[in-house]
């Protein structure tokens, strides 16, 4: 049995990240090697040469679509927001709504783009549990589309309260970021430049792919006491045949397979069919925790994580309990930058 209050710790609030680098290369990076037990520091720019040649980086290649929503409701003119899930074949969408006092099917609610330029009314029509309405778009259209015009950058609250800026609508997007459909971005992905690629290339380290749409679960703390009670959210993920050729050939010619983000180890773990790496694509609900054994990554880069979440319960459980905690307390002493927009570190 393990306690969720074995995951709790003190951060200090100034050391939220608010705003992205200038350079997202400069990022910190905190180096936490297993064998040796040891704790270093770096830069992610330092990568090429941190790294060795046959190494593959395996990162995600989702693109966050501007799911936030913001305006009023018509009957009451009161400011309401909410976060876009998903759509249906008819149409309808699924969303996260919150607004002072009580909703009620059959009430529309204008939504404003940023600029407010632009808007849609959306009707409602079924409330769900867990704070999921049932809506309709007015007038209908490919929600993509739609979303383009009145959504917004998808923040989490701890950064400004979840308000855009111009400067998110770039900074929130990884430069591997093609195929739409996350809530939330792959934040280990945020600190790579088109440059601090190419050095990579030429120190030989290899570059593969996976989807994982980042859904909501990212956004809701986990509830239960006991980690074994905890109902993990589903996420579409995908390993095609190329990446896990490479992930194959990489292990074959003695390098290391590095995961950019925990949603990579979420799919590739979730793709191990019968102990052997297979094709994936589908729904994964997997819960890394212990005494899961991840067998699929030597190496894993990974921001730093909210308390109680189940991204710090995968990395302590990939990295050694012991060692992460230590490792995150020295983060608050040497002041890193934590969350979404923050620093990394190295798991090798």
């Amino acid at each position: 049995m393990t306690e969720l209050a074995d995951y709790d710790y003190e951060l200090p609030r100034e050391l939220i990240a608010q705003h992205p680098l200038a350079t997202r290369s400069d990022a910190r990076l905190m180096i936490v090697d297993r064998a040796r037990q040891m704790i270093d520091h770096a830069y992610i720019r330092d990568l090429p040469e941190l790294l060795r040649p046959r190494d593959l980086l395996v990162v995600n290649d989702t693109r966050v679509i501007p799911a936030r929503l913001v305006g009023r409701r018509e009957r009451t003119g009161a400011r309401w927001t909410g976060l876009f899930l998903q759509a249906d074949e008819h149409g309808a969408w699924q969303i996260l709504s919150k607004t002072r006092g009580k909703l009620e099917a059959g009430e529309s609610i204008q939504v404003l783009s940023w600029d407010l330029r632009q808007s849609t009314r959306l009707r409602l029509l079924t409330k769900l549990e867990g704070g999921v309405w049932v809506v309709r778009p007015e007038p209908l259209g490919d929600p993509l589309e739609v979303l383009q015009q009145v959504g917004r950058v998808p923040l989490p609250p701890y950064i400004r309260d979840g308000e855009m800026t111009d400067e998110d609508e770039q900074a929130y997007q990884t430069v591997f970021a093609q195929t739409a459909g996350a809530v939330a971005a792959p934040t280990a992905g945020l600190h790579f430049t088109p440059e601090l690629l190419s050095k990579l290339e030429k120190a030989g380290i290899t570059r593969a792919a996976v989807t994982l749409h980042v859904g909501v679960g990212t956004f809701r703390p986990v509830t239960a006491e006991r980690l074994e009670d905890h109902v993990m959210h589903q996420e579409w993920a995908s390993l095609g045949q190329e990446t896990l050729q490479k992930i194959v050939s990489t292990r074959a010619n003695a390098g290391r397979v590095i995961a950019v983000g925990t949603t990579v180890v979420r799919t590739l773990e979730s793709a191990v069919n019968g102990g052997v790496l297979q094709p994936f694509t589908g729904q994964t609900d997997l819960f890394i925790r212990p005494p899961h054994h991840i067998s699929t990554i030597d190496g894993l880069l990974t921001n730093f994580h909210l308390p109680k979440s189940t991204l710090l319960v995968l990395v302590r459980t990939f990295g050694g309990d012991q060692l992460i905690r230590r490792a995150y307390q020295r983060a608050i002493e040497q002041q890193y930058r934590f969350f979404s927009y923050g620093d990394a570190m190295l798991i090798i």
